[in-house]
């Protein structure tokens, strides 16, 4: 997780879930996520059971030029990235795990920016219909956000996130590469940058 506000929501929801296997809407506490409550969203079933967004932070809404709360969630999508995305949120329902990916807005003209992607499930308790939990961040914000609005989302690299997480949805980046180990609920992959020695060459 490269952005300070997936980390902290995923740092929140992770101590708030305990033993479970998510917390539930109760459990979130909006103090302890303060700082990163303009990158983040909340997700609802409606009647239909299609999920729609109940809250959206001010960054979050600024991307797409509008208040999106009452939207359906995958309107957003490009046509290419909405049978991932189908997947994703089949695992929310279920309770089962959440994911991270990297994503790419892009706008009516041509524009795009780089954004990470949380989604983390919610329990289900009595009759609550608040099913997820989400960042859509920035790294770096574009100067023409707030007015060319994104209209579509396109996924990237996407990563389940949870307890007793041990595959990808995504192919690996590296052909061959096996799991190495499973640390804090995330997948650990082989590979990446050697450890340097002392030795010196010619």
């Amino acid at each position: 997780m490269k952005h300070a506000s997936t980390r902290a929501v995923f740092a929140h929801w992770d101590e708030r879930r305990g033993d479970r296997p998510a917390p539930s809407r109760s459990d979130i506490d909006p103090v302890a996520i303060r700082h990163a409550l303009g990158d983040t969203f909340m997700l609802a079933a409606d009647f239909v059971d299609e999920l729609r967004f109940r809250l959206a932070g001010t960054r979050v809404c600024a991307l797409f030029c509008r208040e999106i709360k009452g939207e359906t969630f995958t309107a957003l999508w490009s046509e290419d990235s909405r049978k991932q995305i189908d997947e994703i949120l089949a695992c929310i329902n279920d309770e089962s795990a959440g994911v991270v990916a990297g994503l790419t807005g892009r706008t009516a003209d041509g524009s795009a920016v780089d954004l990470e992607f949380m989604l983390l499930p919610l329990a289900r308790v009595g009759h609550a219909r608040i099913r997820g939990l989400g960042v859509i961040a920035a790294a770096e914000i574009p100067y023409w956000v707030g007015e060319k609005p994104v209209t579509e989302l396109e996924l990237g690299t996407v990563r389940h996130v949870g307890p007793g997480i041990a595959a990808e949805m995504a192919p690996r980046l590296v052909p061959g590469q096996s799991i190495s180990e499973i640390r804090h609920g995330f997948v650990v992959y082989k590979g990446g940058r050697t450890t340097p020695t002392n030795e010196r060459t010619g």
